[in-house]
């Protein structure tokens, strides 16, 4: 077996993209996959005969447009199509209609509220300047705060020369923001009970918060930090489903020279004098290389498939208390027609988006009560998409491919997981959704349902936590994973990290890993084949 200049381990779109920018500096790349497919959850999966399901990730916008470009993804395949419209149906039979048409969608709010349609003005600016400010971090790497090397130093004036750009009460304002829960947050700007359940949805997938808990402002910004085609806040499909991400960051890497080994499940990093020297196949097959890259969490890396022996103890300590609650599910859904919405007009704009059904943030909450009595939510917050109305790859002609994100959902069920229960939990999700769509159960020809567990056992999440470690102020910047090491290195030499549960945390974004890999090359010396399009320097 050939020795490697770089390994990576996991397949998720993170690795790839960290071996990707590898791979185009110049350096002998291997990535191993323990499944038999790539993507870890950017993927499409064909479960139902003539459906391709995005069956974990499932809607694109994090991606960043300098790393597309960089690793040249649209002659790769990847091709992501804007996402308009959206509703959040109200119990009354009404609706709230995000319509993708500024006028419009002003027209929609003084429908519900004369005062909120001025106020949402105000809080798409607000909510866009904190986005501009923190979007020039995504792709840097974090200060160092107890370090006095240069480097660290000029990050550190880059960070004070952005706020020094903000007024006195901007910034009161945003270190407000930050620790504030979304309810308030939202309750400072709107009256209505639907406007402000409908934008409090970004606040809650995939964590182990409610919406009154404190923090989870900063969450929707992390999911308004994105853009499609320049738009900020914007959301896509990819054509494909979300495996074509994935797919298109694979072929840029093969072309580039990589190689990908499906089916290899590594069981340890091989460590010698304080220097990680190749890894260990859970066949037991050894593979060696001066540099290896986990894009595992911080939990598996170094819980799993480091040995004890080889690490601080401090860092075993602080990687069994970092922060990784699952509390998401999914359901997909294979139907055999276009589901009917009475509260919408036949063939509306708005079931091309995103669709909710709590219209209120005590509803919202009550979800939130039950994942924490250890139960799934018996009314459940929900965000469906139908990319097929878009996309005729995903399912056979007249028929159509339904994306359903849950909150909330146990890790661990009262009692335990049973194949009993998780129906049950598939079925409540249904139940929900047909409480709008009358004719909806009707059309379900296949139904996939997945609670955390399923999400850890086949795709490597702990427990199916989809951010790779929650979102909250201690896990952040350069305290992501952990104080002193949150600039992608490991504890021991020539071993890295590149996956979400680092800086800049979760989303099929791709920043982590080509952030790692920038760091990488910076340690190999070979900063002269460092990508231009993006960075620190």
């Amino acid at each position: 077996m050939k020795d490697y200049d770089a390994i990576v381990i996991g397949a998720g779109h993170n690795g790839l993209t960290n071996a990707a920018f590898l791979a185009k500096a110049g350096l002998d790349v291997l990535v191993l996959e323990k499944n038999d497919y790539i993507g870890g959850a950017t993927v499409s999966r064909e479960l139902h005969e003539g459906w391709q399901y995005s069956n974990c990730s499932y809607v694109c916008s994090f991606f960043r447009p300098e790393i597309y470009q960089a690793l040249d993804l649209g002659r790769h395949g990847l091709e992501v199509v804007p996402l308009q419209g959206g509703a959040t149906f109200m119990q009354n039979g009404d609706h709230y209609g995000n319509y993708h048409q500024p006028a419009v969608r002003r027209r929609e709010i003084m429908r519900h509220s004369k005062r909120d349609a001025d106020a949402a003005i105000r809080f798409d600016a607000d909510l866009m300047k904190w986005c501009r400010l923190i979007r020039g971090f995504l792709l840097r790497t974090p200060p160092d705060p107890a370090s006095f090397k240069w480097r660290d130093a000029m990050e550190f004036a880059s960070l004070l020369k952005a706020f020094y750009q903000l007024t006195e009460s901007q910034i009161y304002e945003f270190i407000r923001f930050f620790t504030m829960s979304i309810a308030e947050y939202l309750e400072e700007y709107f009256e209505s009970e639907v406007i402000k359940a409908h934008f409090s949805g970004g606040s809650i997938i995939g964590t182990g918060l409610g919406v009154y808990s404190p923090g989870t402002a900063y969450v929707l910004l992390h999911h308004a930090m994105g853009d499609v085609d320049g738009n900020v806040g914007s959301w896509g499909f990819a054509r494909g489903g979300m495996g074509s991400v994935s797919k298109a960051i694979a072929s840029s890497f093969k072309s580039l020279g990589g190689d990908v080994r499906s089916g290899a499940e590594v069981s340890e990093i091989k460590v010698k004098g304080n220097k990680a020297t190749g890894i260990i196949l859970a066949s037991g097959e050894e593979i060696n290389a001066k540099v290896v890259v986990s894009n595992l969490d911080a939990k598996r890396t170094f819980l799993n498939i480091m040995n004890k022996k080889d690490l601080p103890e401090e860092i075993i300590h602080r990687a069994e208390n970092f922060k990784i609650r699952g509390s998401s599910g999914k359901v997909n859904i294979a139907l055999d027609g276009m589901p009917d919405f009475p509260a919408l007009e036949k063939g509306s704009p708005l079931t091309l988006g995103h669709m909710h059904f709590s219209d209120s943030l005590e509803r919202l909450e009550r979800a939130y009560d039950d994942w924490k009595d250890d139960r799934w939510s018996t009314d459940p917050y929900v965000d469906m998409v139908i990319p097929s109305q878009y996309d005729p790859t995903l399912a056979p002609a007249g028929k159509h491919m339904v994306s359903v994100f849950v909150q909330y959902c146990p890790v661990e069920a009262e009692g335990g997981w049973t194949e009993e229960k998780r129906q049950a939990f598939g079925d409540t999700v249904i139940n929900q959704i047909s409480q709008y769509s009358p004719n909806f159960k009707d059309l379900i020809l296949h139904a996939e349902v997945r609670t955390p567990k399923e999400i850890e056992a086949e795709v490597g999440l702990t427990e199916g936590n989809i951010f790779q470690g929650e979102l909250t102020l201690d896990q952040l910047m350069f305290n992501r994973p952990f104080p002193g090491y949150a600039q992608y290195r490991g504890p021991v030499k020539g071993m890295y990290m590149c996956g979400s549960s680092n800086h800049p945390g979760g989303g099929v974004m791709g920043a982590p890993g080509a952030n790692a890999a920038r760091e990488i090359l910076r340690d190999l010396k070979r900063t002269d084949t460092t990508p231009e399009d993006f960075g620190d320097d």
